[in-house]
């Protein structure tokens, strides 16, 4: 972030240590504390283009919350704040608002990222476990969040970029966050794959070296499972059924740029089992069948309702190669495809469902294996 006197940086979170409350709000799979998030009349009015998502440390080793309560006071008068500061234990700390300009690294970097995190520093080794990966699946979680790609540090002009990346492609003199992670073991290769990969739920290890993807092992009873599914478009008609997934406009289910209210979804083989969340209802009940003309109980959806998140689970006939329904979507109000989700919640870092909720889904894929194929 903006370069300041560490002296006078120290003393004032310091002397931050003592002021606010506990509030906190549930989002996604992070808890993010608001206490010390700017008002509304606060912080920059303008909005971000959304290209990339800007990885800090806070080169001082002081607690986030002292931080966030620093950035809350001083976003003016030293012009320097981010969305989000990371630290004690994992917790998210409130700063900026997503979406529009933070003053972290320079007017490129600040117009182009929609979210900017801070990694607050420490001594203690658990501490910092905990810390990093909460750092990661924020930093990851919103890449995906705003239709941008994973990759840290890329040729590319899009992605996930450190301090240090933006002082040697556009401006600056920061090297972070690389410098305090590095303390903690974790290189740069590191950092990347698991940015790229993210964390479970559980935490998982955080490893030096990343461990290679094992083989995997020849299928003794793999059944070709093939699904079939259709949305109907909002104040229109059924679209054409697709089968599994492809390239170009037969390759997925739905019209671009459209809403849709209706869904049916059938496997050739096994069970499958789905469901919609509309801006209207909220989630609907599940539905086991798949037929466009029985409404009731073949259909997932309201007519005239807007879909803006689907759930899948599949379930594998007893004895044979488990597979799963791996399956994404893309929304009118946003380019390229969100994360990819599968039915049992494997795929680290991303929600357990295809949408984003509020914005209407225009295209959904599906196909059913013992791994992903997108």
């Amino acid at each position: 972030m903006k370069k300041l006197n560490k002296l006078k940086w120290v003393v004032a979170i310091a002397a931050a240590f003592f002021v606010g409350t506990t509030f906190a709000s549930k989002v996604s799979a992070a808890t993010v504390n608001n206490d010390y998030a700017l008002s509304s009349n606060q912080g920059s009015s303008l909005r971000t283009s959304n290209n990339v998502i800007i990885a800090h440390a806070t080169a001082v080793y002081a607690p986030a919350k002292n931080v966030a309560i620093y950035e809350n006071r001083t976003w003016y008068s030293n012009s320097a704040y981010v969305q989000y500061i990371v630290g004690d234990g994992g917790k998210v700390y409130r700063v900026g608002a997503e979406g529009y300009q933070a003053w972290g690294a320079g007017s490129w970097a600040n117009a182009n990222a929609p979210v900017q995190i801070e990694l607050a520093q420490t001594y203690s080794s658990s501490e910092f476990k905990q810390d990093y990966i909460t750092y990661v699946n924020l930093l990851r979680s919103s890449a995906i969040k705003y239709g941008i790609p994973t990759d840290v540090d890329s040729s590319a002009w899009r992605g996930v970029k450190s301090h240090l990346w933006i002082t040697n492609n556009v401006w600056g003199d920061h090297t972070d966050p690389y410098g305090y992670l590095a303390s903690h073991g974790i290189t740069k290769a590191q950092f990347a794959h698991n940015v790229k990969y993210g964390f479970s739920s559980s935490g998982n290890n955080v490893n030096p070296t990343p461990t290679p993807t094992p083989k995997a092992s020849k299928p003794t009873n793999k059944k070709a499972v093939h699904v079939t599914y259709a949305l109907h478009q909002k104040g229109k008609n059924w679209l054409n059924p697709v089968k599994d997934f492809g390239s170009g406009s037969n390759g997925f289910a739905g019209v671009p740029n459209s809403a849709h209210d209706m869904l049916y979804i059938k496997a050739s083989h096994g069970s499958i089992k789905y469901r919609v969340h509309t801006k209207e209802d909220g989630w609907l009940p599940w539905v086991h069948k798949g037929n466009k003309n029985d409404t009731v109980n073949g259909v997932a959806g309201i007519k005239g309702h807007t879909i803006d998140g689907v759930q899948i689970v599949y379930t594998t006939p007893k004895g044979e190669t488990y597979q799963q329904a791996y399956y994404r979507s893309q929304t009118t109000q946003r380019t390229g495809y969100l994360g990819t989700c599968a039915d049992n919640g494997t795929v680290s870092g991303y929600d357990n469902f295809a949408g984003m909720l509020g914005e209407p889904l225009d295209r959904l894929q599906i196909h059913i294996n013992d791994n992903s194929k997108y």
